[in-house]
């Protein structure tokens, strides 16, 4: 067959099998448009699920009456016009494809006014490719009215669902939007009737109850507003509690420039900094923004720009994982527990860690002082553990408080042993549970919550496997096995990574045939593996032999775990598994050795237990995920039994 030129009308129809692959994304390609032009109202009207109109109104700059016929012609853009733009993109679109797409496999009219202009223009697109003006009556901005979308190309049609379900595709993508642009009000009207609106939200207040709303009040008393910086990147957005997570990843939304992608390497960044606080195969809930120099990025690499490309993808990765793990080690154990503390002093007692509140502007804490926004949970704001220096509490001094004044004789249990670790670290060793230790007593009307620290006191074990403790809103119950298993694991972490790796050389080293680019992958690496105890060499252009392992990793397979390594170097730039294996083997003993259930605890161990999770990070959940200790407030209790009614 020869070879022939295209017409410009299939040319469009095959960009259209790239661009259009159902309503939603002719929704998400005009809603674009509406914000490169500056729009800060948007109103979206669809019929039968966009599958019979689709009509996009904005308030923007507007197109004038000379450049209304190009905006359906191909590769026809105001937002690009050099290479040098190309590779410092700042705007949504700017690959002049989407509109003629469109036009090629639909009924469209574009109706657009410029701010200063005398009347409105209205153009027409015919099916043979031209277009069709005329004046019309249209305030400032721009309207794209698409209509019978596929009536040209009813194979394409029968591929389409029902109205309902493309419906829910276009309501996800308004409300992602709508995320990533909370200065822009959104309004989504459906056959006639509104189901989607949201004002515009200009203060961190209005912005969490945007994503409330958007992502549902379990969300959003869950969340925790974090913004870290490190020049020229910035992360900030909203992660849920671990406690907060899902059956699967449907709840994950990461923007870079405030444009949703897709991308392997955040994925697993963000995975691996819950590794050790969700609860078996679930997945944590996010909404995260990253801002960076657009030239760092390159956003034309997929016909619907949903994935990118980093520049330097190992140093992307390294930054949302170090940052969102030691960020979460705070707010799961540190900012918790100075919430306890400071909910104590408030005449209404909060229902929830982070829960939403409406009243507060959150321009200054209590004290009258600016809040740091490092740490911010969505309606209160925390600054970490400057409020509650857990590390400065005086364990000794509580304990001789609590054994003088609370206590008196302990019972005696036949399954009572001495816990040594607790007994040593952090009881008073002349305290008993005899409780013979004096402390004088000030003088005067003191407020008997005055010194309770944030988990109060231990009244008692029940059953041998929940303590049982007092603090100053109510009542804290603890898993004594599970915050002790985390108190180990941190403790073992600590001892490890305090130190210099113990390796331990192989009698035979282990040779790995690889491919050539994976051996050059090793090679280049192998100084970073020798620093976390993984001592490999090149013997060959395909062969690589690992002549060290961690001492934890001994009896580890080490063939598997190279080439498990080569391949996350490969998929994301860097590797953290040599460390995560570590971590495996450190949790494990961990669990053998934390208490176990049935093993009645003194009252002096229960309290040293509570202080040391009180100094723990990731104190919040096991190393498991499960939770170790949760809060139930006055207003808690009081609604179980009714008081007040």
């Amino acid at each position: 067959m020869a070879i022939k030129q295209l017409p410009d009308h299939l040319i469009n129809q095959i960009a259209a099998g790239e661009v259009i692959e159902r309503p939603a994304s002719i929704v998400k390609e005009l809603v674009e448009n509406s914000l490169d032009a500056g729009a800060v109202q948007i109103q979206i009207d669809l019929q039968d699920g966009g599958l019979e109109r689709i009509r996009v109104r904005d308030d923007g700059h507007g197109i004038s009456q000379n450049e209304l016929p190009l905006a359906l012609s191909r590769h026809a853009t105001s937002k690009l016009s050099s290479l040098e733009e190309l590779s410092s993109l700042s705007s949504m679109g700017f690959r002049g494809e989407a509109l003629p797409s469109i036009a090629s496999v639909s009924r469209l009219e574009l109706s657009s006014k410029t701010k200063g202009a005398e009347r409105a223009w209205l153009i027409r697109y015919r099916h043979d490719g031209g277009v069709e003006a005329e004046p019309a009556a249209h305030p400032d901005g721009t309207t794209v009215d698409v209509q019978s979308l596929f009536y040209n190309v009813p194979a394409r049609r029968k591929f389409m669902r029902t109205p309902r379900t493309e419906y829910a595709r276009c309501e996800t993508i308004i409300k992602t939007l709508a995320m990533a642009y909370p200065a822009v009000a959104f309004q989504l009207n459906h056959n006639g009737k509104s189901t989607f609106r949201c004002e515009r939200a200009d203060t961190a207040v209005t912005r969490n109850e945007r994503i409330t709303k958007i992502l549902g009040t379990a969300f959003g008393e869950a969340a925790r507003s974090v913004e870290i910086e490190q020049p020229p990147m910035l992360l900030h957005g909203w992660v849920a509690d671990p406690s907060f997570s899902r059956s699967s990843a449907d709840m994950q939304y990461f923007f870079v420039n405030q444009r949703v992608i897709k991308d392997r390497v955040v994925s697993h960044a963000v995975k691996q900094a819950y590794s050790d606080l969700l609860y078996h195969q679930r997945h944590p809930a996010f909404v995260l923004f990253l801002t960076m120099p657009p030239e760092a990025v390159d956003v034309n690499v997929h016909p619907g720009k949903q994935e990118v490309r980093f520049r330097e993808s190992s140093a992307i990765h390294g930054f949302i994982r170090k940052s969102l793990k030691d960020y979460l080690a705070v707010v799961t154990s540190g900012e918790a527990l100075a919430r306890i503390g400071r909910d104590a002093h408030q005449s209404t007692v909060e229902s929830s860690a982070g829960q939403l509140d409406p009243g507060r502007s959150g321009g200054a804490d209590e004290a009258g002082a600016a809040p740091s926004n490092t740490h911010q949970a969505m309606g209160l704001t925390f600054r970490g553990n400057r409020e509650l220096p857990l590390s400065g509490l005086d364990t000794r001094a509580a304990m001789q408080r609590l054994v003088a004044d609370r206590d008196g004789p302990a019972h005696t249990h036949p399954a009572r042993m001495p816990l040594s670790p607790y007994a040593r670290d952090s009881v008073n060793p002349s305290a008993t549970d005899t409780a013979d230790v004096a402390v004088a007593e000030e003088p005067g009307d003191a407020d008997p919550h005055a010194d309770v620290p944030p988990l109060g006191f231990a009244l008692g074990h029940c059953h041998g496997v929940y303590v049982l403790a007092e603090n100053k809103n109510g009542l804290v119950i603890v898993d004594a096995h599970a915050a002790h298993e985390r108190i180990t694991y941190e403790g073992l972490k600590s001892a490890w990574r305090g130190k210099a790796v113990a390796t331990q050389r192989l009698l035979v080293p282990v040779e790995v045939s690889v491919s050539t680019t994976e051996a050059d992958l090793g090679e280049a690496h192998s100084e970073s593996l020798a620093q976390t105890g993984l001592h490999i060499s090149r013997l060959s252009p395909g062969c690589l032999q690992v002549l060290e392992l961690p001492s934890l990793l001994a009896k580890a397979d080490a063939a598997a775990l190279l080439r498990d390594v080569l391949s996350e170097l490969t998929s994301h730039g860097t590797s953290e598994l040599v460390d995560t294996a570590i971590d495996a083997v450190l949790s494990s003993m961990a669990c053998h050795g934390s208490v176990r259930a049935n093993r009645y605890l003194s009252i002096p161990e229960m309290n040293a237990l509570l202080r040391q999770i009180e100094a723990t990070p990731n104190s919040g959940q096991c190393n498991h995920g499960r939770p170790t200790w949760t809060e139930l407030g006055m207003q808690s209790l009081d609604k179980l039994f009714l008081r007040g009614r």
